[in-house]
């Protein structure tokens, strides 16, 4: 099968064929990267730009490090003084840049559905790197290929999902790739932050974190996305660790080889206990951001290889 999408906008649209070569694509950049960095220069000659309208350090950098080392001219727009805080539209900021003629563009905003827009408008190849609650695709990408390499599979595997699942769109991303790996997924976390009709995702709903920790795979944490909720969604820092924060206690309901997961940033002893997160031998943190810049470094080649297929062809 062919990777066919011309841009990268979520998971929802990938085919688990799609995913898979993703996947396997990512590793063989993993492997480079950590053996000689030989990865040839595909992206030779194009342009990236990427375009953050909602900060983040991690997410960017990676973007920037994996365009860089696949050979393109990577430019990195401040959009903190961008024409949009001037009163330009999205949409006019769209079609400037396409005057450019940019091949890749990064795109993270805080608004579900903006990046869909910037895509209807440019003659480029459009990365999602995170739009408002809807989904964060090249995370749930790097998240998945971590779990391959730490437990030889990612299909058929137990999988809890634990914290604010309601305004995550990591969790999102991540439970539509992990669904369609055939994973039993669990989502643990308080009333407030369970998304309403969540039990019809086809995932397993769980208030307490010794049951929904049972037996489970992949432990994965996430931040509470303070940012994004208005009015009280827990008691306190303080009582939300104690329920739903991970530690010894907790994880030791999970398999005895289970691996802990954090997105980040971390709120150490608010969502995971500080000696949990740094334990070599439970914790891939680290590996999920070494895994992020194979993840984007295999996107956008995969991205540019249909985007000069078509403009060979003349399309648009």
């Amino acid at each position: 099968m062919k990777f066919s999408q011309t841009h990268l906008l979520g998971i929802e649209d990938l085919h688990p064929l799609e995913i898979t070569m993703l996947l396997d694509r990512a590793n063989v950049h993993a492997e480079a990267e950590r053996g000689s960095r030989q990865h040839g220069q595909p992206l030779k000659g194009l342009t990236q730009i990427n375009m953050f309208f909602e900060a983040s350090t991690r997410t960017q950098a990676s973007f920037e490090i994996a365009g860089k080392r696949l050979g393109a001219d990577v430019m990195n727009m401040a959009m903190a003084a961008s024409s949009l805080k001037k009163g330009e539209t999205l949409i006019d900021t769209a079609l400037t840049l396409n005057a450019m003629h940019p091949d890749l563009l990064v795109v993270r905003h805080p608004h579900s559905g903006a990046v869909k827009l910037l895509a209807d408008k440019v003659n480029c190849a459009v990365l999602n790197a995170g739009d408002g609650r809807h989904e964060h695709p090249t995370q749930a990408l790097l998240d998945a290929l971590t779990i391959k390499r730490a437990k030889g599979r990612i299909h058929r595997l137990v999988i809890a999902i634990c914290g604010d699942i309601a305004h995550s769109r990591v969790a999102r991303s991540n439970i539509h790739l992990l669904g369609k790996m055939e994973n039993r997924i669990r989502l643990i976390g308080p009333p407030t932050l369970i998304p309403a009709g969540a039990a019809e995702w086809g995932v397993e709903v769980y208030g307490d974190m010794a049951e929904g920790l049972k037996g489970a795979d992949v432990v994965m944490m996430l931040r509470l996305q303070k940012e994004r909720m208005d009015g009280a969604f827990i008691p306190s820092e303080r009582e939300y660790f104690h329920r739903f924060g991970l530690n010894a206690e907790k994880l030791a309901h999970a398999k005895s080889d289970a691996i802990v997961m954090h997105p980040g940033p971390m709120n150490r002893g608010v969502e995971i206990d500080g000696t949990i997160a740094d334990d070599i031998n439970r914790s891939v943190i680290q590996e999920q951001v070494e895994m992020g810049v194979a993840v984007r470094m295999a996107a956008m080649e995969l991205l540019a290889e249909n985007l000069r297929e078509r403009r060979e062809k003349g399309a648009p």
